[in-house]
């Protein structure tokens, strides 16, 4: 019976993953969003999950994946680090800090901070460059708020504070996002569901001195006079999850968890997201994941498979002591690696 009611569920989110696919159209507006780096991950558990870890993420990694999982950590504080090498030798830095606070719930402070290196100044009458450079500033501050709701539903919000600069040009925005994490999805020990709606805000423009051109008005008596550019502005990628996984109870050597999330992004294709992921001991954990775009025309989603490890220990006075690691495989780009530092207290 639990072996049907298992397959019944699985079935219901397949048929729901069918449903937002017939009315989802985010592909006919990708490349058209702002803040685009709301949507690059952090957190090697994850990332080596595939992304699909929406329904069992916990802890400090939660705060990328699903808010709701803040509560659940295993110690009282926590502070982690994430870098990753990141596409067109960018690199993604990530330092989050989080807390447990009796009556009141689960409190995160997280930046996230793109490092693009030296770009070269060109114009339009020295393509070749200047001889000056730049780099950009990338970076997006969150809050984080989570707390159970019963033994078996949390809750939790976030919001992020995003600057994007460019020379003299600048854009700022502020985003929220929700999510919910449910266990023992219809009384079935180990099957747990996580749901997670993300990035919803006001449109985002840029602004500043770089967007004012001199210029003068054909036909009217009057001096050359600076005149701004209007930028256009754009949405935010919002985005919508829904996940189920399932944890094999009574397993003689270790455990075996399965994850899977249907993701809507309204301005890309659809995804659908697996993984699995062994536990040994506690202290060992090995973990493959699968990342597929829906509708895609060939070679066009460049991701795909991804692998990582985890190690947990504790070291003198601190309780637990993780280091995680993910590799992701990318079309014609270097794949992606990824170290998380975990350190609970």
């Amino acid at each position: 019976m639990k072996s049907f009611r298992v397959v019944a569920l699985l079935a219901a989110c397949g048929m729901l993953v069918a449903a937002s696919s017939v009315f989802g159209a985010g592909q006919n507006r990708a490349g058209t969003a702002a803040a685009a780096e709301l949507l690059i991950p952090v957190g090697a558990r994850a990332m080596a999950l595939g992304g699909s870890s929406a329904a069992t993420t916990s802890g400090i990694e939660a705060l990328y994946w699903n808010p709701a999982g803040l509560t659940r950590a295993s110690s009282d504080a926590t502070l982690a680090f994430s870098t990753m090498s990141y596409l067109g030798d960018t690199r993604v830095n990530y330092v989050a800090l989080a807390g447990r606070f009796k009556g009141v719930g689960s409190l995160a402070l997280d930046i996230k901070a793109l490092a693009f290196g030296d770009i070269p100044v060109t114009t339009e009458t020295r393509p070749d460059g200047t001889g000056a450079y730049f780099s950009p500033t990338f970076f997006t501050v969150g809050g984080h708020f989570s707390r159970d709701l019963t033994d078996r539903i949390a809750l939790g919000i976030t919001s992020h504070y995003i600057v994007n600069r460019i020379e003299r040009v600048d854009a700022v925005a502020i985003s929220f996002s929700a999510g919910l994490q449910y266990l023992n999805l219809g009384d079935i020990e180990g099957l747990d569901m996580g749901v997670v709606l993300k990035h919803i805000g006001a449109r985002m423009e840029y602004t500043g001195s770089s967007l004012l051109r001199r210029g003068q008005i054909d036909d009217v008596r009057r001096p050359a006079a600076d005149y701004n550019i209007q930028a256009s502005s754009a949405d935010l990628p919002s985005t919508f999850e829904i996940g189920l996984a399932y944890a094999y109870p009574q397993l003689n050597a270790g455990e075996l968890n399965l994850h899977s999330v249907f993701r809507h992004n309204n301005f890309a294709y659809d995804q659908l997201r697996f993984g699995v992921e062994y536990i040994y001991g506690d202290m060992l954990a090995v973990r493959a994941g699968f990342d597929y775009a829906t509708d895609t025309v060939e070679d066009t989603y460049i991701y795909g498979t991804s692998y990582g490890f985890g190690l947990q220990t504790s070291i003198g006075g601190l309780e637990d002591v993780r280091v995680d690691y993910a590799y992701t495989n990318v079309d014609f780009f270097d794949g992606l690696n990824t170290f998380t530092f975990e350190i609970g207290f």
